[in-house]
């Protein structure tokens, strides 16, 4: 926990290069690269080396209401299933948009592992258009062989009182990179947010981890994956949060943490 409340710290420096700003650059296009800083002119060319790619999944998209026909059809869900294409999203009680928050949390959060170096690839390009399907979502990851892969989320659980952050993961895993490494992606997931300040869900999951078998994007990933569910929207407090500039920036700095914390356990950042 030590150390992942030290690249929490690390990772809040990059607060002050967003702060004032209403929202971070948007990419140009889906599976944008990312600049790196360059290489240093005395770091030998021999130990250059390829930056890790991670792909950030924000959930949902702005379009998706309006094409029913297109995010309704059934695609690949893993296990022998099929799943709707994609859907909506859910809302905070005062409108604000799943799909919004999502976005503007991948941007930032792509901001941050961009400055220390990390290859970032997207789902999407923009918060304005229709999907991609969930299955399209896991194979973007496949195809970058992303050293992990994060998408992002918000729920809208309606029970009472329901507050806190799960991080869900493919179980019983269907490949190697389901196993264990995702497990230990989750659990640092669950760390980086915790270290953020962010209460553990009281509702779904057990301590904050959530196995699942349903969620068609994990069930095809290929490389170590877990969805985010960075709170509840329909809870008055965390909707505060999530509806703020600050907030989005929190949830930011708490998941660039925890993807970095994976990194250098898992692939030699």
């Amino acid at each position: 926990m030590f150390a992942v409340r030290s690249l929490v710290g690390l990772v809040l420096s990059g607060v002050f290069l967003v702060a004032g700003c209403s929202s971070p650059p948007v990419p140009s296009e889906v599976a944008r690269v990312s600049s790196a800083p360059a290489p240093s002119s005395s770091v030998a060319s021999s130990v250059a080396r390829e930056p890790l790619t991670v792909v950030l999944d924000p959930g949902h998209n702005g379009g998706n209401a309006r094409r029913p026909d297109v995010i309704g059809a059934p695609v690949p869900a893993g296990r022998g299933k099929t799943k709707p294409c994609n859907t909506t999203g859910t809302a905070t009680d005062r409108g604000y948009a799943e799909h919004a928050f999502n976005w503007d949390v991948a941007q930032r959060v792509g901001s941050l592992l961009a400055a220390q170096g990390v290859r970032v690839v997207y789902t999407r390009a923009d918060d304005s258009g229709v999907g991609p399907c969930v299955d399209e979502r896991a194979a973007i990851g496949n195809r970058a062989g992303a050293a992990a892969v994060v998408s992002i989320h918000a729920d809208g659980a309606t029970a009472a009182g329901a507050r806190g952050f799960h991080v869900a993961y493919s179980a019983p895993p269907l490949n190697a990179a389901q196993g264990a490494p995702s497990v230990d992606l989750a659990e640092a997931m669950r760390s980086g947010l915790l270290a953020g300040g962010f209460p553990l869900s009281d509702y779904l999951g057990s301590d904050g981890l959530a196995p699942r078998d349903d969620l068609a994007g994990l069930n095809l990933s290929e490389r170590p994956a877990v969805l985010v569910e960075c709170g509840n929207m329909r809870n008055a407090g965390e909707a505060a949060v999530m509806s703020s500039v600050d907030g989005r920036q929190r949830y930011a700095s708490a998941i660039a943490a925890g993807v970095v914390a994976f990194l250098r356990e898992h692939a030699g950042f």
